[in-house]
């Protein structure tokens, strides 16, 4: 009897560095044991210290390649990075509607690193609306997550049910616990508990793409079957590796790549694949 593989078919953009978008999601998917497919949103043109600009791909051609693959090979989980318009999410959100038996992480690539929003006020409402609703875990950064609540983050276990609305569970990474540590909050609607996930801060700058990985490597042990709680662990222990491997690299002037791919390193860190 013939196998099935792991997919997780991504919804995202592309950006020539190989650190973020769809090139990082692919990576991270991989070295987690899936197999990465996608539809491409939006052509980001970037170096290590600045996004540029961001060239959208024509909605009817992002909605005809998602369906052109789940109509067809279907997928184990979905994964959206980059919506750059208010029309793309709807439109997305239109097609995936289609498949409501499909686990799908939603991304809210809406800030850059340096905290500058890359999208409307419009397409932030039409998450909120459209994808969060149909999600299984959104994961938003902590200034993702402050752009959608309105304000800062205060009290965490009151911001993180707020952000879930009642529909779906969440992540928020990247909180700041002083100087040299980190924590990563997950809500888990369907057992109403908050997790704090407290992370020693890794001195580097290479942590470009850092959220894209993260949460394609979740959808990547939900395609495998692990559930929500699992996935999210195994996401944690992946990234915080990725971190520390890729901190030992140069890369350009600014924010470069965490890196994924352990084969190289296998004596240094344990291989991730199961």
């Amino acid at each position: 009897m013939k196998k099935k593989l792991d997919i997780v078919f991504l919804i995202a953009g592309s950006e020539p560095l190989g650190s973020a978008g769809i090139q990082a999601d692919i990576k991270a998917i991989t070295a987690c044991g899936g197999y990465a497919a996608g539809a491409l949103t939006a052509i980001v043109d970037e170096d290590t210290r600045h996004v540029k600009s961001i060239h959208h791909l024509p909605v009817e051609l992002i909605v005809s390649q998602t369906e052109s693959f789940l109509g067809d090979v279907g997928a184990q989980c979905v994964k959206t990075g980059v919506l750059p318009s208010k029309a793309i999410i709807e439109g997305v959100a239109a097609k995936l509607s289609e498949y409501p038996d499909v686990p799908k992480v939603i991304d809210p690539v809406i800030v850059d690193s340096n905290g500058v929003k890359l999208v409307a006020d419009d397409a932030i409402q039409a998450y909120r609306e459209l994808l969060f609703p149909q999600a299984t875990l959104i994961t938003p950064n902590r200034r993702e997550a402050e752009t959608l609540l309105g304000h800062p983050l205060g009290n965490i276990e009151e911001d993180i049910r707020t952000l879930s609305a009642g529909a779906c569970s969440v992540v928020i990474k990247s909180v700041e616990r002083g100087s040299d540590r980190l924590a990563d909050y997950f809500y888990d609607i369907t057992t109403d508990n908050v997790r704090e996930y407290l992370k020693e801060r890794i001195p580097t700058n290479n942590v470009n793409g850092t959220g894209d990985s993260f949460a394609s490597s979740i959808a990547t042990y939900i395609a495998k079957g692990y559930p929500l709680q699992e996935a999210v662990n195994r996401g944690e222990e992946f990234i915080q590796r990725a971190i520390s491997l890729g901190a030992e690299y140069v890369f350009g002037s600014g924010y470069g790549p965490v890196h994924p791919c352990f084969m190289e390193d296998k004596d240094k860190h344990e291989r991730i694949y199961n």
